[in-house]
């Protein structure tokens, strides 16, 4: 094993996008729908302005963020609004990851993108879990 990982790279910010969008592409078909058009976005940390607000002092401490408009507050009637975003932030998912030990890193990039949806719509941890669960 050790010949293997001496010779492997870290994921760029593509290949993360890539393992986000194929976790998105498994979720459920009514939990994607109810996503509506939400672009995902990788950075390495989150800005100092996002922990600021957030009130996190460490940048590793975040691992991602949905931002957008509530669905209780989204109407049909808003003109021109901006699509939502996901915001998946690669070095503090790597660390956790390396961390962990018993997941892969693309079930971890999934567990943070349906928990951050989830989030957002009011999902209770049972639910999202549920959610992950049924991911082939």
């Amino acid at each position: 094993m050790t010949e293997v990982l001496r010779d492997m790279l870290a994921p760029s910010d593509a290949d993360f996008l890539d393992m986000a969008e194929a976790a998105f592409a498994s979720l459920p078909e009514g939990f994607r729908a109810l996503c509506g058009n939400v672009v995902i976005q990788i950075a390495d940390f989150a800005d100092a302005q996002t922990l600021a607000a957030l009130e996190i002092e460490h940048p590793y401490e975040l691992t991602g963020l949905y931002h957008g408009v509530d669905l209780t507050e989204k109407s049909v009637m808003d003109p021109g609004a901006m699509p939502d975003h996901v915001f998946l932030y690669r070095l503090p998912i790597l660390l956790e990851w390396c961390e962990r030990g018993d997941v892969t890193l693309g079930e971890l990039i999934a567990h943070v993108l349906v928990h951050e949806i989830g989030h957002h719509f009011g999902l209770s941890d049972d639910d999202m879990h549920a959610i992950e669960d049924s991911v082939d």
